[in-house]
């Protein structure tokens, strides 16, 4: 499904998300069809592959083989003076590791985005490979193994789109989520919010989620809908229940080698800046909120922005200020891109 969370407050939200449905589907001779993108038309071919491979990542020879001493783009370097093949020490994320946990990663060993990485966010439709940028973010559930290694090959790092925070009727696994942890429609059709309280159900759920993620390769992980406590979910949550789900979801990431980004969700960012590795943004220049995002990118952090109704000599100069990874997409988010 494709997401635009920028949610509303929960009595504009279901006919905000109907109005932009319906926007969507007339696009066909809307602006964004007249804008160029780097060569990336709107309906771009699924999984085209360039006519010039890109760019070897620098740390491969072939996908998966590292080179000696080469770092990868956006990730943290080994501590100086630490012995060639040592591995860094080991960190327990979030409040521990629960039994049947995977073992935490030693730290440094995920991927760390830095500020201004290029980026590619496409969730409708076959991928595009043939975008030139170093970060794609891509539907976990409707891209296979093959995929992720066929981007691997081209030096990206991927990112696996999941929604975390709310019941999708048309997943594979919808059956696996009981009754009692859906609750109010989220405005989607076939969505509704989940009942975050309920971490012991949750979390070994979630765990498969994130395990399918680390079995097709993914970099990282993007978790959609994560502010459920500001909605009218159906339950009466708290910041302090969101903030407890949320951690929930660093820690299951970090144990599993996966970096994890902060989805929106703005009024928690100064308690969640130490568990999230990065951030996802949507119209924070619409809504003149990018500022309160930028604390990501002061701690080294990168922030993926994106704007739909914006164009970009409204929004792309303050957001290369700010140091943000910004672009235009499409509502669908299809493989049309107009970068900053």
């Amino acid at each position: 499904m494709n997401r635009r969370n920028r949610l509303l407050p929960a009595a504009l939200a279901l006919a905000t998300a109907t109005a932009l449905l319906v926007s969507s589907c007339s696009s066909s001779g809307s602006e964004d069809d007249q804008d160029s993108a780097e060569g990336t038309p709107s309906n771009s071919p699924a999984a085209t592959a360039p006519s010039t491979p890109g760019t070897p990542d620098a740390t491969t020879t072939a996908p998966g083989t590292p080179v000696p001493g080469a770092t990868a783009p956006g990730t943290t370097a080994p501590a100086p003076g630490t012995p060639a093949g040592s591995p860094p020490p080991a960190t327990t994320p979030g409040t521990g590791t629960p039994p049947g946990s995977p073992a935490p990663p030693p730290a440094g060993a995920r991927w760390q985005p830095t500020p201004g990485l290029a980026w590619q966010w496409q969730l409708g439709g076959g991928v595009d490979q043939s975008v030139d940028v170093p970060v794609y973010d891509i539907d976990g559930f409707e891209n296979d193994a093959s995929v992720v290694a066929a981007l691997h090959a081209k030096g990206r790092k991927v990112i696996c789109y999941i929604n975390a925070g709310s019941w999708e009727d048309f997943r594979p696994d919808s059956a696996a989520f009981a009754k009692s942890l859906q609750g109010s429609d989220t405005g989607w059709k076939g969505e509704k919010w989940f009942d975050i309280r309920k971490l012991d159900q949750l979390r070994p759920l979630m765990a498969t989620r994130f395990d399918m993620c680390r079995s097709k390769g993914f970099d990282a992980v993007e978790p959609d809908t994560i502010e459920a406590y500001n909605q009218n979910s159906g339950f009466p949550l708290t910041a302090d229940d969101q903030l407890r789900y949320n951690r929930m979801l660093a820690q299951l990431a970090h144990e599993r080698g996966l970096a994890i980004g902060l989805k929106n969700d703005l009024d928690q960012i100064p308690a969640l800046l130490p568990d999230f590795d990065f951030a996802v943004n949507e119209e924070c220049a619409q809504f003149d909120e990018c500022d309160r995002v930028a604390p990501f990118v002061k701690a080294g952090k990168a922030v993926f922005h994106v704007e739909y109704k914006l164009d970009t000599d409204r929004f792309c100069g303050k957001a290369k200020s700010l140091g943000f990874s910004s672009m235009r997409k499409k509502l669908e988010l299809d493989a049309w891109r107009k970068p900053c």
